[in-house]
C-alpha cells in the first residue's frame, strides 16, 4: 500500500498538467487513481471487517457507497454517455444505455437513494470491487477510440478529477472513523518572517486548457494593494498561545455567530482546540491530537490541522492579523514560493465567502456527483492549497474547495495577513 499511497510526484501521471492530458497519460492515471481507490478500501476493510458494507462515516459519505459512486459517475457520463464526445457542452437529460451492473442505478444514483439510507444500502466490497473494475476497462476502452481533442476528452478528466478528489475523502473518513493508514503527517519547518508582497492586479479563476470544474472557471480581475503574508501556515506553538491566553474564554476575539457555535461545542462535549485534540499542555507547549486512531505529539511548528473556519477567524483577531484573502493567498503562492511561501500540507481557510467568477457555467455532472457549489454560494468560506492527503495532481494555486466554517472535518489550517 506504501506505493499506492505516495504524495510525491513521480512522473507526468502525478502533475498537475494532467487535467489537459492526452490519452496515454490520461489512461495511466486513471488506472493509477482506481488503484488509490482499492488500496483505500483495502486499507479501510482491513480495519473495519464487515461493518465496512453498512458503514455511515460520522461526516461525508459512507465509504463503500462512495466508492460505487465513483464508477458510477465515469461510467454514467462515459460509457453510458452517447453524447460524451460533446464535453461540457453535452445535455444533462440525454439518454443513458444500460449499466453493467444491473443494480447501479438503484445503489449508486444520488437521485434514486436518499443520503441517510446509503449507509445501509446492502452492498458488499466483493460487488463494489466488482463494478469498480468492470468500469474501469470500459473507460480505458473507450478512451483509446477517443480523438486528442478537450472537449472528446472532457468527461474522461473529469472522471479523474473525481476520483482523486473522492480519494482525499476517503482519507479524512478514515481519520474520523480511527482507522489507521500509513501516510506520515508533514514535518514542522522552523518559522520564516512574514513576506510582504507589493500591490498587483490578479486574475482569478482558471483559463488553462484542459479540465477544471466550474467552481475554478471564468475570471475576475483583482486590484490588491501590498501586503504581508505568512511564510507558513500558523503551527501549533502559536496556536497554544492563544488558547493560554483565554481565546475559547473570551467572546472579543469570536464573530457573533462563531461564538454561538463554541458555545454549543460546550454544551455537547466542550471545545478547547481544533477537533481530534486530546490534550493540551500549556507549560510544555504540546499538543496531543489523535491522526488515524492514534494520539500523536504534535511538533510546535507543524501546522495546526483541523481548525473550524471559526477558530481561524478568532486566532487571527487574538494575534491582532486577519486571515488572507484568496487572491492574496493565491498570489503569494504564485509569487513568493522562492521567498519561502510555504503550502501544500493543509488545505488553507481564506477570509472570504464562496462566488463564482464571472462566466460561471454550473456543471451538469456536479449535481450528479452532490458536488454543486450553488446552494453554498455566500455562506460556505474558500479552501485554498491542498492537505497532505490530496493526490500530488491536485495540488495547483487556481484550486478551490470551499466548507461552511464550522466545518473541521477535512485536513485545514489557516494562515495570517498583516492588518
Amino acid at each position: 500500500m506504501a506505493t499506492s499511497m505516495s504524495m510525491s510526484p513521480t512522473g507526468s501521471v502525478d502533475a498537475p498538467a494532467v487535467r489537459a492530458a492526452g490519452r496515454d497519460v490520461l489512461s495511466l492515471a486513471l488506472m493509477d487513481a482506481r488503484n488509490h481507490t482499492l488500496h483505500l478500501l483495502g486499507a479501510l476493510e482491513n480495519a473495519l471487517g464487515p461493518e465496512l458494507g453498512g458503514l455511515q462515516a460520522p461526516e461525508g459519505l459512507p465509504p463503500l457507497w462512495t466508492a460505487g459512486h465513483i464508477a458510477w459517475l465515469a461510467e454514467y457520463w462515459i460509457g453510458r454517455n452517447p453524447q460524451r464526445a460533446l464535453g461540457p457542452a453535452c445535455p444533462a437529460g440525454g439518454v443513458r444505455l444500460a449499466s453493467v451492473d444491473p443494480q447501479a442505478d438503484r445503489w449508486f444514483n444520488p437521485a434514486l437513494l436518499p443520503r441517510d439510507e446509503r449507509g445501509a444500502a446492502g452492498l458488499t466490497l466483493e460487488a463494489v470491487k466488482a463494478y469498480l473494475l468492470d468500469t474501469l476497462e470500459t473507460t480505458l476502452e473507450l478512451l483509446d477510440k477517443t480523438p486528442e481533442d478537450d472537449a472528446a476528452l472532457h468527461f474522461f478528466r473529469m472522471a479523474l478529477w473525481h476520483e482523486d478528489l473522492r480519494g482525499e475523502q476517503f482519507v479524512e473518513a478514515a481519520q474520523a472513523l480511527g482507522v489507521a493508514l500509513p501516510l506520515d503527517l508533514p514535518a514542522g519547518v522552523a518559522s520564516r518572517e512574514p513576506l510582504g508582497l507589493p500591490a498587483v492586479r490578479w486574475q482569478l479563476g482558471n483559463a488553462d486548457p484542459g479540465f477544471a470544474p466550474a467552481i475554478e472557471r471564468g475570471t475576475r480581475t483583482v486590484a490588491v494593494p501590498e501586503f504581508e503574508i505568512d511564510a507558513q501556515p500558523v503551527g501549533w506553538a502559536q496556536y497554544v498561545e492563544f488558547i493560554d491566553d483565554g481565546g475559547y474564554d473570551r467572546a472579543e476575539f469570536w464573530q457573533p455567530e462563531g461564538w454561538q457555535w463554541l458555545e454549543a461545542q460546550a454544551r455537547q462535549e466542550g471545545r478547547r482546540g481544533p477537533r481530534h485534540v486530546e490534550q493540551i499542555g500549556v507549560a510544555s507547549g504540546a499538543v496531543l491530537q489523535t491522526v488515524f486512531g492514534k494520539a500523536t505529539r504534535m511538533g510546535g511548528t507543524q501546522n495546526v490541522m483541523h481548525a473550524s473556519w471559526w477558530e481561524a477567524d478568532a486566532y487571527a483577531r487574538w494575534a491582532g492579523r486577519r486571515l488572507p484573502t484568496e487572491v492574496e493567498w493565491e498570489v503569494a503562492a504564485h509569487s513568493a514560493a522562492r521567498r519561502g511561501f510555504r503550502w501544500g500540507e493543509v488545505r488553507e481557510w481564506t477570509a472570504g465567502t464562496l462566488q463564482p467568477f464571472e462566466g460561471y457555467s454550473p456543471d451538469a455532472w456536479a449535481v450528479d456527483a452532490e458536488l454543486d457549489p450553488a446552494p453554498a454560494f455566500g455562506r460556505a468560506r474558500v479552501q485554498k492549497g491542498a492537505s497532505f492527503a490530496a493526490r500530488a495532481r491536485m495540488k495547483h494555486v487556481k484550486a478551490r474547495a470551499w466548507a461552511l466554517p464550522h466545518d473541521d472535518s477535512a485536513f485545514v489550517g489557516f494562515r495570517t495577513c498583516a492588518l
